[in-house]
């Protein structure tokens, strides 16, 4: 089997995804984080696509090695670990179907059928009540978990910030078991960010993400030796060696990676490798609801140390609301998704409606 054509079509002028197709017909389906979409469609179409047309889609780890190389040599990481992390999801899918079996098999099997995930809002302009009201909706409707993305972002110790209040309203709303989860997105300094952590465990808070700017690790491994709450982190690191700084002199009690950021499933694989060498439990970060939902949901199906509830984004989405890309949804039942048991991801995606997407744009007010 050969690599015959590689496209990346931006979705809704947000969404890059990556179709590869071969000459046995098979096509597999990628995608990558949203930000910088444009970035990442230039990375994909200028400098990875000369290297993977003719080459057999089954060798990831050497294709992987060679994006990596040229990538390595054209820009920040970030960019370029995201774009390759569009081809990698895109080959594994091929792998998948080419061998008539879901993408779980060739990541060791599954030790249960559905993943728990929590509601993830990414909305900033709610008073404490509302969030409050929206937080018990969805308790309603069957979710455990909700995490909120508070604080100023930007900001440091902004005196606008109302995480505590938000908690506390929260609490009284949904009840003590309940699991609360906040994101500051790195917007405290060490000692700010210790005393909102100790009022975060007073209120039974779940995890306390990101609570120092990401590039202070050593400020964050003294927020977490100072808490009994969790720290969690990892968005932010696109690599292996990214993640043995992290743990290292970051030190957060619960890692963080991201499939489409991180280079892929084969480089997932390896950072799951080193944390879990280390005794570390894991969690995803998963703001993308297709792909990226997809990919993580296998890659969790078969292990024990990815055992809490996963990020799942609530915010109106207009390729999964609007006009589908997806022939079949990936519903969220009662909290939890079921894990694909179709050929590769398991999604069967309208081509018609993604091209319509690369052309058009959706209404104003939907997430981006």
């Amino acid at each position: 089997m050969k690599i015959t054509a590689v496209e990346c079509l931006v979705l809704d002028e947000t969404y890059p995804f990556v179709m590869i197709r071969t000459d046995e017909g098979i096509t597999g389906y990628g995608e990558t984080f949203r930000r910088g979409p444009y970035v990442q469609k230039a990375a994909i179409d200028t400098i990875f696509e000369p290297l993977l047309i003719g080459r057999d889609p089954f060798d990831t780890e050497a294709l992987w090695r060679e994006m990596f190389k040229a990538g390595s040599v054209a820009g920040p990481s970030g960019a370029l670990q995201t774009a390759a992390a569009a081809v990698d999801i895109a080959l594994w899918d091929i792998k998948g179907k080419a061998l008539g079996v879901p993408l779980y098999r060739l990541l060791g099997g599954k030790s249960r059928d559905r993943v728990r995930v929590y509601a993830s809002s990414l909305r900033r302009d709610l008073s404490a009540v509302e969030e409050a009201k929206r937080a018990a909706k969805f308790q309603e409707q069957g979710f455990t978990a909700y995490k909120m993305h508070s604080a100023v972002p930007g900001a440091v110790d902004h005196p606008d910030d109302r995480t505590i209040e938000h908690v506390r309203e929260m609490r009284r709303a949904t009840g003590d078991e309940f699991e609360i989860l906040v994101d500051v997105n790195g917007a405290y300094s060490v000692h700010h960010a210790i005393e909102i952590g100790k009022a975060l465990e007073d209120l039974g808070a779940f995890h306390f993400e990101q609570p120092v700017p990401v590039t202070n690790l050593e400020g964050m491994a003294a927020v977490a030796d100072a808490l009994t709450i969790p720290v969690a982190a990892g968005e932010t690191s696109y690599t292996r060696w990214e993640f043995l700084e992290l743990v290292t002199r970051g030190r957060p009690d619960i890692v963080q990676p991201d499939v489409v950021k991180c280079g892929g499933i084969s480089e997932l694989i390896n950072i799951a490798a080193l944390i879990s060498s280390y005794g570390l439990p894991m969690t995803v970060h998963n703001t993308q609801p297709i792909i990226s939902t997809a990919a993580h949901l296998h890659w969790i199906a078969g292990r024990n140390d990815v055992p809490y509830a996963q990020e799942y984004n609530i915010e109106p989405i207009s390729i999964r609301d609007d006009r589908p890309i997806l022939k079949e949804p990936l519903p969220v039942i009662d909290g939890y998704i079921e894990i694909p048991e179709k050929p590769g991801l398991g999604l069967e995606f309208d081509e018609a409606a993604m091209r319509w997407w690369s052309e058009n744009k959706g209404e104003p007010g939907h997430q981006n």
